[in-house]
């Protein structure tokens, strides 16, 4: 066991489609703001920690020298860490264990992306191998849409019931996502607009897909002698856990998803949890489909397998309920890339110190934090407590 590690601030910039300014300009945006926040100057920190998605997105390669300036690491040590969706936990987890070994007392933790400035899909479509999975999975959406069906099928979920519930958590995150100041769609949906919206992959509709956002989060890892030097509310790491699994998308079960389960088994072992839907006040799910959040509640322990449908339908998962989940709206209405994973983190920190501002979580203390990345095949979980 390491030393305890504490997120002692954060900065996220206003995303959306950000031409109004550079991708270097964007990374300053969301560092000054850290700096900001917590008042602690960039002379103070030991190092730094950097990630984008890799550099096929970016059409920029060593991104970690392209910001140097404005990362403020010129003369510092720095980490990069590039693990696709799941960048910004892995940044996370990376800059935990910076502090944790002893190596560090305070390191600056950035994840960024411009994704306006690039082809997304044209990325995700050619970065999997070529003679195969390039032509059979077609991008993210192709991925999850076999996800979602294998499932359903699975666990014998009626159609119409699943539709229904991915519904209703695309209307209840669109809603969040007004109380969320740096949320990038903010839109007020019915039920008729969500169901008829356009097919993009079998069954995923076109409401059930997260954006393309440009953005960038920032935060401070802080040793726990650091943390009361500062004197500021931190949310300290009670778990971590990352796992993967077969890059071959067809060679690994993925409606029992090995790897997303043996990452929150993980985490909730080093934070001692054992009944996370009665333990954890809050979640920030990785949510890019509306179909594999419900898929990751079930291999979260947050309920039993095919049970999701019906829990989310009785609101067990929204705001006001018994474990809400991404009341920020999550992944699903904000989504550049590198820097997602990066936000679940600092919005569970955020809901733990009671810092949440509009859509903070009454008492919330215990919060999970979520990414997921590779070729559908990596996952990552922080917990954070207020104490």
């Amino acid at each position: 066991m390491g030393r305890p590690v504490a997120i002692v601030g954060s900065g996220q910039t206003r995303h959306g489609r950000r031409f109004d300014v550079s991708y270097p300009e964007l990374v300053k945006e969301a560092v000054d703001a850290v700096f900001e926040n917590t008042g602690i100057s960039p002379q103070d920190i030991d190092g730094v920690v950097s990630g984008t998605m890799p550099s096929m997105m970016e059409g920029v390669a060593l991104t970690h020298f392209y910001f140097a300036d404005v990362l403020r690491s010129v003369g510092k040590p720095i980490l990069k860490t590039e693990t696709c969706g799941s960048t910004g936990v892995s940044l996370a987890i990376t800059g935990y264990y910076w502090i944790a070994s002893g190596l560090a007392d305070l390191v600056l933790v950035v994840g960024s992306e411009k994704m306006n400035e690039g082809d997304s899909q044209a990325t995700m479509t050619t970065v999997v191998e070529p003679f195969y999975q390039r032509y059979f999975i077609a991008g993210a959406p192709g991925v999850f849409s076999m996800q979602c069906q294998e499932w359903s099928n699975r666990f014998g979920i009626p159609e119409d019931k699943v539709r229904e519930a991915a519904t209703r958590i695309t209307i209840d995150h669109h809603n969040d996502a007004f109380d969320n100041p740096y949320a990038h769609i903010k839109k007020r949906l019915t039920p008729d607009e969500v169901n008829n919206a356009r097919i993009i992959t079998y069954p995923i509709r076109l409401w059930d897909v997260c954006p393309n956002s440009d953005g960038a989060c920032a935060m401070l890892f802080a040793s726990e002698k650091m943390a009361k030097k500062l004197g500021l509310k931190s949310a300290w790491v009670k778990g971590v856990g990352y796992s993967g699994e077969e890059y071959w998308f067809g060679d690994s079960e993925k409606a029992i998803w090995q790897c997303a389960i043996d990452a929150a088994r993980q985490a909730y072992d080093m934070a001692g949890i054992k009944n996370p839907r009665k333990e954890l006040d809050v979640a920030e799910v990785y949510n890019p489909f509306t179909y594999q959040e419900m898929l990751y509640y079930e291999c979260f322990g947050f309920c039993g397998f095919g049970e999701a449908c019906d829990l989310v339908l009785q609101g067990v998962f929204s705001r006001e309920g018994e474990l809400p989940c991404d009341p920020s709206g999550g992944t699903l209405c904000t989504n550049p890339i590198g820097a997602t994973g990066l936000n679940r983190v600092a919005e569970a920190a955020l809901q733990v110190t009671g810092q949440a501002g509009a859509h903070q979580i009454p008492g919330a203390k215990l919060g999970l934090a979520h990414a997921m990345g590779g070729v559908d095949q990596f996952n990552g979980v922080m917990i954070l407590g207020s104490e």
